[in-house]
């Protein structure tokens, strides 16, 4: 099953990067009273002096990031896009969590992201939950898959133990919005419809100067600059938020890809689960294994 066992690794990085660079924030709702404290400091300045341009900005994009941390889940369509294959773009749309730690439950391009080998489907269905991967696939004749409907691989197997950590503590998929209040490179560039909606369009660029300098807190900041260095050390966005403090669109750039994400409902999501252990084989070793081959080359 070596050949299986490389088109799996292929399209499981795919799908990590996907979650991973989405992914980010300290995680969890905030209470009203922290959101509060977080946007006066924020937006500090006298009392007497009006908000200037970059300061209204980021009191949006603050407003924007309390709103959605508070909802904790969403419908979403998402496309990856990969600078070093220069292949079609991957496609996965379905549920992401993050109000009680990063989940989610979609469907993924399987041509794309090269599972054709283990999947007949034109989607494969992709749950990452309690940090690993299930991958709905179809039953292979032998090997730890044999007889089984779904491929279960550890969170850390396919993007290392810091990658997963950095999931862990990144739960949120609109992170960039909190790290844009730390840039000084944002932009308002007028309304925009997009799905329909009225926006307003958000543009900017985040390093780890940024993030130093910033008020985020203390975990905020350790939190960011892991995100960063995990996406080549900034990140690029564009954000469209609506009338209502919610993002309707995010488009992110980094380490070498390109990531959309369009949220089409947000809230009353169904609970992600594991599937059943009994229709379940396990190759976190193997892809770990090759994870690691492919690092030491």
């Amino acid at each position: 099953m070596k050949l299986t066992y490389t088109a799996a690794w292929v399209g499981l990085t795919a799908a990590a990067m996907v979650a991973a660079t989405a992914c980010g924030s300290d995680g969890g709702a905030k209470t009203a009273t922290e959101k509060a404290d977080k946007t006066d400091k924020t937006v500090d300045r006298p009392a007497d002096r009006p908000a200037d341009k970059s300061e209204t900005v980021t009191a949006a994009l603050t407003r924007a990031t309390d709103r959605t941390e508070e909802l904790g889940s969403a419908e979403v369509r998402t496309t990856t896009e990969l600078a070093a294959t220069g292949g079609e773009p991957i496609s996965m749309d379905g549920t992401y969590s993050w109000g009680d730690g990063a989940a989610m439950d979609v469907e993924m391009d399987t041509a794309a992201a090269q599972m054709g080998a283990l999947q007949d489907d034109p989607t494969t269905r992709v749950i990452m939950v309690e940090g690993a991967y299930y991958y709905d696939v179809d039953p292979q004749p032998s090997g730890p898959i044999a007889g089984k409907e779904w491929m279960r691989v550890d969170v850390a197997a396919v993007t290392g133990e810091a990658g997963a950590d950095n999931m862990a503590a990144n739960a949120d998929p609109t992170a960039s919005l909190r790290y844009m209040t730390a840039s000084t490179e944002v932009e308002d560039l007028g309304e925009e419809t997009v799905l329909g909606k009225e926006t307003t369009h958000y543009r900017g660029s985040v390093g780890a100067e940024h993030i130093e300098k910033s008020k985020l807190t203390k975990a905020e900041k350790k939190a960011a600059i892991a995100a960063l260095e995990a996406n080549g050390g900034k990140l690029t966005c564009d954000i469209w938020v609506d009338g209502k403090d919610l993002p309707v669109r995010i488009s992110q750039t980094g380490a070498g890809m390109t990531v959309n994400m369009d949220f089409v409902k947000f809230g009353a999501t169904e609970e992600i689960t594991a599937p059943p252990a009994a229709q379940t084989g396990d190759l976190t070793e193997q892809v770990r294994e090759q994870r690691d081959a492919a690092i030491g080359q």
